[in-house]
């Protein structure tokens, strides 16, 4: 997959440029590495392609997975998954 329309930083490093700014809301936004990263602001949203850009560079998918600003994966966690019934 690529994802298109995302700020990259000018460095050549490629990350986005939302995972190396601070964020600006009040109160600030969980950072990528907190337990409730997922609450941080959508700065970016593409519905028809699944997926929504936060404030915090992190990436999260309709299907509750995300991609983390550093390039890690975190798999999907549906209720099915939780129940123990999948």
């Amino acid at each position: 997959m690529v994802l298109t329309n995302i700020p990259s930083d000018r460095s050549g490093s490629g990350r986005p440029a939302a995972s190396r700014t601070p964020c600006s809301h009040k109160p600030r936004c969980p950072g990528a590495e907190e337990a409730d990263r997922e609450s941080a602001c959508t700065v970016a949203s593409f519905p028809e392609q699944g997926w929504s850009l936060l404030c915090n560079g992190v990436v999260v998918f309709d299907d509750t997975g995300e991609l983390l600003p550093d390039g890690r994966v975190v798999p999907p966690r549906r209720p099915t998954d939780m129940l123990g019934l999948g």
